[in-house]
Formats: C-alpha cells, sequence, structure tokens
C-alpha cells in the first residue's frame, strides 16, 4: 500500500471532523505517496446534459473537452491508488452533494465499468477503502445508515468491494460526545492500518 488517493468532502473545512480524522490517518502514512483531494475546495461541476455527453467520450466543443480531461484525471487518481480514502459525512441523511459530483465523473461505462450478460462489471479492480463515516447523530445498522449503504454499492459498481468503514456519530451532541466519537474513530483507523 504505496500510493493513498484522500477524496475529502466536508464543507466545514478546519472545523469537520471528518477531515480531523483523514488527517490523523494521513499523519501515520508519512512514508506513503498521498494525493489529497479536496472537493468542498475544489468544486467539480454538477453532472448535467453537456457533461454526460463529454463522459461518453463523444466531446465536441472546449468545454466538453476539458470536462473529460478533468474527468481522465480523477480516474488516473484513482486508478493508480492502492487505498482510497473517502470522507463522507452525513448531510440530510445523504453524502455531500460534492462527493455526488466525483462519483458522477468518475462512473463511466467501458472506463470504471461495463455491463455485461451477468450486470454490471467494476473495472476498477485490487484497491481497498476506507469510508470515514461522521454524523451529527447516531445511525450505524439501522434504517438512517444510508451513507454506509451508498458507499458500498457506488464503490462495488466500478469494482472496489474490499470497503471498510470507520464510524464517528453523535457529533451534534456536545463536547464530550464528540471527544468520544473522534477516540473511536481513530481506536479504529490504528486497527485498520495494521491490516493494511
Amino acid at each position: 500500500m504505496q500510493n493513498i488517493l484522500v477524496l475529502k468532502s466536508s464543507i466545514l473545512d478546519t472545523n469537520s471532523q471528518s477531515n480531523l480524522l483523514s488527517n490523523y490517518l494521513t499523519s501515520k502514512l508519512s512514508n506513503k505517496n498521498i494525493v489529497e483531494r479536496d472537493l468542498a475546495t475544489n468544486v467539480l461541476p454538477h453532472f448535467d446534459s453537456v457533461t454526460a455527453n463529454a463522459l461518453r467520450g463523444e466531446a465536441k466543443n472546449e468545454e466538453e473537452k476539458a470536462l473529460l480531461a478533468l474527468s481522465d484525471t480523477l480516474v488516473e487518481e484513482l486508478k493508480n491508488s492502492d487505498l482510497v480514502v473517502i470522507n463522507a459525512p452525513m448531510y440530510n441523511f445523504n453524502i455531500p452533494t460534492q462527493l455526488k459530483s466525483y462519483f458522477d465523473f468518475i462512473a463511466r461505462p467501458r472506463v470504471t465499468f461495463q455491463y455485461t450478460e451477468n450486470g454490471p462489471e467494476g473495472l476498477i479492480k485490487g484497491k481497498k477503502a476506507l469510508v470515514i463515516l461522521t454524523s451529527g447523530g447516531i445511525h450505524q445498522g439501522s434504517a438512517t445508515d444510508l451513507v454506509a449503504a451508498y458507499m458500498k454499492i457506488m464503490l462495488g459498481f466500478i469494482g472496489i468491494t474490499d470497503v471498510e468503514f470507520v464510524y464517528a456519530e453523535g457529533l451534534g451532541m456536545g463536547g464530550d460526545a464528540v471527544e468520544k466519537a473522534q477516540t473511536q474513530a481513530k481506536a479504529q483507523i490504528d486497527q485498520f492500518l495494521t491490516r493494511c
């Protein structure tokens, strides 16, 4: 595990609990090649008809060519990684729109997935993913644990099936709860790193 891609998506910048946790993880991997992409600071365009045409490989004008080039860069970063660390804070029971845009840009037929007679097949293989899931409430294992479900499906769709989750929950419940959540999440990260 030499190449690590870190995807940050929190809109809270230095106040982000998920950013603190991914920073904690990367501080323990100083001898690795780490590429960090902050999707909240460098916001990707929303998926629209122009982007859809460009990503099908049919870029016809300068705008579409730029969108395709951006997607190619994102896909290349993903392909070059051994481990993908994804900050996935829960906003209104879902992932941030910034992270959704990322998946829209990298989910490309014949590039990161393909349809076969047996259904979709992911083409990004041999990667591990660690999803750092933060939320104001408590959702793990319940019907509202929608972020984990989405992330597992989306990553599996492009071929990343070795997925682990680190939860930091109850962050809206006051200072003691935040400290407890951070401590527990850091312990989970430490355990994850011993297995890598």
